[in-house]
This record gives structure tokens, C-alpha cells and sequence, in this order.
């Protein structure tokens, strides 16, 4: 497959699942901020979203303060954010426009539609209730893309590189989002499992479609220590960390097996699984929560640039 080919079958799936993301942290953050008993009393949880998404020195270089207008212009619909949803949107078409043949019929569709269907969405349309319908059309976008990819695509090099750029972004998510509410969003001055400290953790497991996948699994109160065991070494969670290394781990293999050569992606995504598949979570805390994701996300970065350099355009 041509190099080009991939990269834009890769960015594909990445900027669909970094819309879905975005989607997802901005319906927990309004939800939040429209909790009883201060719940967001400083607006914290609206500079959070702004955290999770990377985008915190390009935002207040536009904006003074993290509003939820402010907010929601930006990640949503800003035409000079290259990460808004809109953006997101938009990109994933032009480059499924790009390579039309290597997609199925269901994945064309779904892109194409969502673009088509992009422009009734507008700030003055989501306004209050709105909002929710968009985020949730945002969201359902996604999770078809990615139906149709597993139900439809032929798993050759094509389906592994659609699915690399979904594991990538999405690991990256899952790690922001439990980093910001440990480390940032939590105040000095809040007990942990207090009141509401259970609101933002709760919000955290929603935003990842994990809150009632926890009390399946643990059967018990909302607690750090094991939210962070979900989100990091659960494996039957699709959205923790183990799991997307796992199946990153797996595409690259299969890559490495087609193309008959192995290369140093392959070395760094057996390096972050292993570390998730033989570490414990009391490991975890004894380094420090917040050092050991923000060490994830600096391997979790160079592990896509070395795919880049190894099979795409890098």
C-alpha cells in the first residue's frame, strides 16, 4: 500500500475518534456544571475540557476565560482550531475523498453523510438543550464509522492502519482525561471522595462509557485507586489504556507479518503494553498518578511518530 494511502486511512480514524472524544468531554462538562451543590461553583470543569484537549495555550490566546460559550465555540465549531469537531469533520472527509477506493461502501457513506449534515449544526443552533443533540449526532457519526470499518473492512494492511489511528488517538484520550481530574481539576482543598470529587469522577467514567462497565466490574463505590485500575489495566475496558495498547500491539504485528519486517513502532508498542500487562496499580501510585500518564502520553506520542516514519508519511 502506498505511504499516502495509509497516512490518510490512519487520519482518518484519528480525527473520527478525536471528535467523538470531544464530544464526549463536552456533554460530561455540561452536565457537570449544571450539578447541585457546586459542583463546578469555580468553572473548573470548563478549563478542564480545555486541558484534556491540548489545545489550553492556542485557546487563551483567543479567550480570557474557560466559559462554557467560550468552551464550546471553540472545541466545537472554531474554524481556527484544527481539532474542533467541525475541523475533525471535515478533515476525515476530505482525506476519505482522497481515497475513496481503499474505503467500503458503509465508511464512504457515513463520512460523506456526516459532512453533508455538518453545516445545520451552528452555535446558534446548539444553544442550551441543542447542544446535546449535537453532541450526541457528533458521537453517533463515530461509533458508525468505526462499526462499519470492523463489520465491513477486508483485514488486510488498510483495515490496520484505519484502526492504528483509532488506538493512538484514543489512548491519548483516556490518559488525558484521568490526568486532568487527579492532577489539575481537583481542588487542594477537596477530600478525595468527597461530595464533589464523586460528581468529577463519575464524569471522568461517563466521558469514557465506563460508569456502569465500574460497577459491574467492582461492584462498590466510586474510588480513585480503582478507577484508575479501570481505566489503565482493565482489559475488558475498551477505552483503557491496556486495551488500546493491546490492539495496537496486534495491528502491528499483523502490519509486520504482511510486510514481512519489523521496525522500532513494534519495539515501543511492546515496551507500553507489557509495562500495563505486568505492572500493578500500587506501582502506579508509589511513582505518582499524574508521572506515570504524562510518561504514557510522551511513549504514546513517540509510538505514532515512529508508526509515521516506519509506514506513512513521517
Amino acid at each position: 500500500m502506498l505511504a499516502r494511502t495509509a497516512d490518510n486511512l490512519y487520519w482518518i480514524s484519528r480525527y473520527m475518534e478525536r471528535a467523538e472524544n470531544l464530544a464526549r468531554m463536552l456533554r460530561v462538562t455540561d452536565r457537570l456544571s449544571l450539578m447541585p451543590s457546586g459542583a463546578d461553583a469555580d468553572g473548573s470543569e470548563w478549563q478542564s475540557a480545555v486541558i484534556v484537549s491540548g489545545a489550553e495555550e492556542d485557546f487563551y490566546r483567543k479567550y480570557e476565560e474557560a466559559t462554557p460559550e467560550n468552551v464550546i465555540s471553540y472545541l466545537a465549531f472554531d474554524a481556527e482550531n484544527p481539532s474542533s469537531i467541525r475541523n475533525c469533520i471535515e478533515t476525515a472527509r476530505r482525506n476519505a475523498r482522497a481515497v475513496r477506493t481503499a474505503l467500503t461502501t458503509e465508511q464512504w457513506e457515513c463520512l460523506n453523510s456526516a459532512w453533508l449534515e455538518l453545516p445545520r449544526w451552528n452555535e446558534t443552533r446548539v444553544r442550551g438543550s441543542g447542544l446535546h443533540r449535537f453532541l450526541d449526532w457528533v458521537k453517533d457519526c463515530s461509533l458508525l464509522f468505526t462499526g462499519g470499518t470492523v463489520a465491513t473492512m477486508l483485514r488486510r494492511d488498510s483495515y490496520y492502519f484505519t484502526r492504528l489511528g483509532t488506538f493512538i488517538e484514543r489512548s491519548d484520550n483516556t490518559a488525558r482525561i484521568l490526568d486532568v481530574k487527579y492532577h489539575v481539576l481537583l481542588p487542594e482543598h477537596a477530600e478525595v471522595g468527597g461530595g464533589i470529587d464523586y460528581y468529577q469522577w463519575a464524569s471522568i467514567l461517563r466521558a469514557v462509557s465506563g460508569y456502569r462497565s465500574y460497577n459491574a466490574v467492582y461492584r462498590e463505590g466510586l474510588k480513585p485507586w480503582l478507577i484508575a485500575e479501570f481505566l489503565v489495566m482493565r482489559e475488558e475496558m475498551p477505552r483503557s489504556l491496556i486495551s488500546c495498547a493491546a490492539e495496537i500491539k496486534e495491528c502491528l504485528d499483523k502490519l509486520g507479518e504482511e510486510y514481512g519486517q519489523r521496525h522500532e513502532c513494534h519495539r515501543v508498542a511492546g515496551q507500553i503494553y507489557s509495562r500495563l500487562r505486568f505492572g500493578k496499580v500500587e506501582d502506579i501510585f508509589r511513582q505518582g498518578l499524574h508521572e506515570f500518564l504524562g510518561e504514557h502520553i510522551e511513549t504514546n506520542d513517540r509510538l505514532g511518530l515512529e508508526i509515521s516514519r516506519s509506514y506513512l508519511l513521517g
